[in-house]
């Protein structure tokens, strides 16, 4: 396994520090705060320590940002046990920093069984053999990066990102909101399926509101534009490794209000959607003039 793997899975266990409280670091990505998808999986890895024994792995979680989180100060995790019943259990999770609660999330957990099953396709697209990653992109365009920043966004990354047609955040140009992103794990991971599931909830934080921005050519890298998650939905449908090729395929039915929703459906390679996803994010042009 990858240091910088070993260093997230670690990440994103948080540690026990009383009665279904918790701890957890933080990890700076060079965004403007923390990143979201790190609160969402350590959440989520906290309810999960709070469950009984037994085969149990979530199914759904609902996520509220309430606060931008800052990098470097360390978070705590207070897990409210609202149901545990046969078939499914119930956590509330809040996550607190510096005494200010930044993100609450209700997340729920079931014992797999069988039932009806049907599904929408997967997209006839390209593979993710021959497609550049995000790394070795940011790796080309690395002057173009702010000085404070370059080093982190060319830094060796635990999860490996393939865009199909990706956007020159440098110079954006209009393009439908939809998006094409195989991803996976850049290392072998071991079999805990939950560690798989913190893992993707992780991952589907990134390239989700950026996509509402492709029909108004503009990006997250322009200093004019305040963008931010508000809130976030994940439903597990199937089983998945995240050290296999995943396809996160992304569009954008709306934007108004200085909100961009953005929907995601994640499949493996075999065809199967093995997860769903929803979420709308602050998109708010500022008026740079107004701050001199």
């Amino acid at each position: 396994m990858s240091d910088v793997l070993q260093d997230l899975i670690k990440l994103l266990r948080p540690v026990f520090i009383g009665e279904n409280r918790f701890r957890g670091e933080t990890q700076d990505l060079g965004f403007r705060a923390l990143f979201g998808g790190q609160v969402m999986g350590q959440s989520l890895a906290a309810a999960l320590l709070t469950l009984p024994e037994g085969d149990w792995a979530p199914h759904s979680l609902h996520v509220y940002f309430m606060l931008a989180g800052t990098v470097g100060d360390h978070l705590e995790f207070d897990v409210d046990v609202l149901r545990t019943g046969r078939s499914f259990a119930t956590r509330q999770v809040k996550v607190t920093q510096n005494g200010r609660a930044i993100l609450t999330m209700i997340c729920s957990f079931q014992h797999p069984e069988k039932g009806f099953e049907h599904q929408a396709p997967m997209p006839d697209v390209k593979g993710p053999d021959g497609i550049p990653s995000q790394l070795e992109l940011a790796r080309m365009f690395r002057d173009h990066f702010p000085e404070r920043v370059r080093d982190i966004y060319t830094a060796d990354k635990p999860i490996e990102m393939r865009v199909l047609d990706p956007v020159n955040i440098f110079a954006p140009q209009k393009k439908d909101p939809v998006k094409f992103v195989w991803m996976k794990a850049d290392a072998p991971m071991g079999d805990d399926y939950n560690e798989h599931c913190t893992m993707l909830a992780y991952a589907s934080d990134f390239n989700l509101v950026a996509t509402s921005l492709h029909p108004h050519a503009v990006s997250y890298g322009q200093k004019d534009l305040q963008m931010a998650s508000l809130d976030h939905s994940i439903w597990f449908h199937r089983p998945f490794r995240m050290d296999e090729w995943l396809l996160y395929a992304i569009d954008s039915p709306n934007a108004g209000g200085g909100r961009g929703f953005c929907r995601g459906q994640i499949f493996n390679q075999q065809g199967e959607l093995v997860v769903s996803v929803a979420q709308e994010g602050l998109i708010r042009k500022l008026d740079l003039s107004a701050k001199k």
